[in-house]
C-alpha cells in the first residue's frame, strides 16, 4: 500500500510560467486525494508565482463556499494571495492538560453548563470589549488576554508566533488606526472568546495512551489525564477584514451589508491619489482576489490588516483558554489547566522555504515547524512544534510534534481527519468501535446529553500513519473523547 507523498506529477505552462502539479501526501488504497479536487487546486495556482508545488495533505476536501480545497499549503515567492486560505484567518485549535482524572456525569454536566453560561448562542448581544481593547488586542494579541484575563504568561510559548506578530514592518497600528474606521473596531467588542455550534467545539478528553513519553512529559500530558481540546475561530474583526479587500465566496449577509459602508471607506476615502483611487477600485470592487505584491504599498497594506486580524485570533482564543481553565477549577474540584498547545489553521505568513523566504498560506492546515525552528529555551525547541490531529466526538484524537521531514510539506500537517473518518464509515472501510464507548454530546439548549457511540480509529489512524510515514510528525499521545458541547 503506498503512502509515500507522490511528488508534482507534471507542469503547467500559462504566459512563460511553470507551474508544478502539487506534492501530494495521501494513500492510494486507503484515503487517495481526489482527482478531481486537485484539478481544481491546480487551476486556482495556475501561473502563481509559486515557490514550491502546493501540499496536499490528508483530509483533503472542498467546500462549495470556499474558493480552496482544505487540507492545502502553497507557498509564493513575493504575492499574498487571500483566497489560498479562508476568509477569515487564524480559526485554530488548542488543547489544555488538566491535572485531575476524568470527572464523573455529575461534574461534566456542572463543566457543560458552565461553558454555555459563559459563551451561550445565540450570543447575547452585549459588548465582551471596550474600543480601546479591541485596539489592544488588534495590536498586542494574547499578550492582551494575558493581562486582561489573567492567562498565564508563560504559555504564551505554547501558541504559535508566541500570540503576537508585530505590525511594525508592515506599516504599524498607527496606518491602521489612521485607515480603518472606527465601526470596525466597534463591532469587534462583540463576540469575543466564543466558541459556537456547527464544526467549533469543547470537547472533554482522557488519556488513552503516550506513544512518546520524553516528548509528553515535557509538553505536560501524561496518561489517564484529563484533557480539554477546543476549536475556535479567530472572531468578528478576522471575518471583517477577511471580506475588506476582495469578494469572497463565503459572505455572510450581515458583514456584506455593514461592508457596504465600511469598505468604500477604507478603500477611497484613505486613496492619496486619483491614480490610487482608480487602482483601488479595479482591485477591490470586482470580481476575483488580485494577487498583490507584498513590496507594493497595496500588498504591505492588506498584510497589515492580515497580521492585526491574527493577533485579534490569538487574543479571542486565548481568552478563551483562560475562560475554560477557570470554568475547570470550579467544576473538577480546583484542578489547574495549562496550555499545551494552540495551533492556527488559517493563516498567511512570511516562512523559510527552501534557501530563500516565501509567503505561505495555509487553508484548514496548521504549521509544523521542527525543534530547529523553534525560539531557543523553549518547550517547543526541546520537542518540536506540537500539532493537533483531531478525529471526530466519536474517535480518538493525537497530539503529536513537528516531524525531521517537515520542509517536503511546507512544515504543515492537516489539521483534523473528519472528512477522512466520515469517508471510511460510508464505505464501510471502518464500523463501530468494537468495546462500545460513547460520548455525551451536549448542544446549546437546555436538553439533556445524549449518547454519540464511537466508530473505530480507522479513520483517524489512516490520516496519522500518512504524516508518520513521510515523516511530517511524530505522534505523542492519543486521547478519547468523554464529553463535547457543538
Amino acid at each position: 500500500m503506498t503512502t509515500e507523498a507522490r511528488p508534482p506529477l507534471d507542469v503547467r505552462v500559462l504566459d512563460g510560467t511553470v507551474t508544478p502539479s502539487p506534492t501530494v501526501f495521501d494513500d492510494d488504497k486507503l484515503l487517495p486525494a481526489d482527482r478531481a479536487t486537485i484539478s481544481a487546486l491546480g487551476h486556482r495556482v495556475e501561473g502563481a508565482d509559486l515557490a514550491a508545488p502546493p501540499v496536499v495533505l490528508p483530509d483533503f476536501h472542498h467546500k462549495s463556499a470556499m474558493e480552496l480545497p482544505s487540507s492545502v499549503a502553497v507557498a509564493t515567492n513575493g504575492t499574498i494571495r487571500p483566497e489560498l486560505t479562508s476568509s477569515s484567518v487564524n480559526c485554530g485549535m488548542a488543547l489544555i492538560a488538566v491535572d485531575s482524572e476524568v470527572p464523573d456525569d455529575k461534574a461534566v454536566d456542572v463543566f457543560m453548563r458552565a461553558v454555555r453560561e459563559r459563551y451561550p448562542y445565540p450570543t447575547r448581544g452585549t459588548a465582551e470589549l471596550s474600543r480601546q481593547e479591541v485596539v489592544k488586542a488588534v495590536r498586542d494579541g494574547s499578550e492582551f488576554s494575558v493581562d486582561r484575563w489573567g492567562a498565564p504568561s508563560e504559555d504564551l510559548e505554547r501558541i504559535e508566533e508566541g500570540g503576537r506578530i508585530d505590525l511594525e514592518r508592515y506599516g504599524g497600528m498607527d496606518r491602521l488606526r489612521s485607515e480603518l474606521p472606527g465601526i470596525a473596531f466597534q463591532l469587534a467588542r462583540y463576540r469575543f472568546g466564543t466558541v459556537g455550534p456547527s464544526n467549533h467545539f469543547v470537547e472533554l478528553q482522557r488519556v488513552e495512551e503516550i506513544l512518546a513519553p520524553e516528548r509528553a512529559g515535557k509538553l505536560g500530558v501524561r496518561a489517564g489525564q484529563l484533557t480539554i481540546q477546543y476549536h475556535g475561530g479567530g472572531g468578528v474583526f478576522t471575518g471583517e477584514i477577511g471580506r475588506l479587500f476582495f469578494r469572497r465566496k463565503d459572505y455572510p449577509a450581515q458583514i456584506k451589508a455593514v461592508n457596504a459602508a465600511l469598505k468604500p471607506w477604507f478603500h477611497l476615502r484613505s486613496a492619496r491619489s486619483f491614480t490610487q483611487l482608480r487602482t483601488r477600485l479595479a482591485l477591490y470592487f470586482t470580481a476575483g482576489c488580485t494577487p498583490l505584491s507584498l513590496a507594493g504599498d497595496e500588498g504591505q497594506r492588506l498584510m497589515l490588516a492580515t497580521a492585526a486580524a491574527m493577533n485579534y485570533g490569538f487574543a479571542f482564543r486565548t481568552a478563551t483558554y483562560a475562560a475554560l481553565c477557570r470554568i475547570a477549577a470550579d467544576s473538577f474540584g480546583g484542578a489547574t489547566g495549562r496550555l499545551v498547545v494552540d495551533s492556527p489553521h488559517n493563516s498567511i505568513y512570511e516562512e523559510p522555504v527552501g534557501n530563500r523566504t516565501g509567503i505561505v498560506h495555509r487553508h484548514n492546515s496548521c504549521r509544523a515547524f521542527p525543534a530547529s525552528m523553534m525560539k531557543p529555551g523553549t518547550t517547543f525547541a526541546d520537542t518540536g512544534q506540537a500539532v493537533l490531529l483531531p478525529g471526530t466526538h466519536r474517535t480518538s484524537s493525537y497530539l503529536a510534534v513537528a516531524g525531521d521531514r517537515a520542509a517536503t510539506s511546507l512544515y504543515s500537517a492537516c489539521h483534523g481527519a473528519g472528512t477522512v473518518v466520515s469517508d471510511l464509515v460510508a464505505r464501510g472501510v471502518s464500523g463501530d468501535d468494537p468495546r462500545k464507548r460513547k460520548t455525551r454530546r451536549y448542544r446549546y439548549d437546555d436538553g439533556a446529553p445524549t449518547d454519540a457511540h464511537h466508530f473505530d480509529d480507522r479513520g483517524v489512524n489512516a490520516a496519522l500513519d500518512v504524516l508518520v510515514r513521510n515523516g511530517l510528525v511524530t505522534p505523542v499521545a492519543r486521547m478519547r473523547p468523554i464529553a463535547v458541547l457543538h
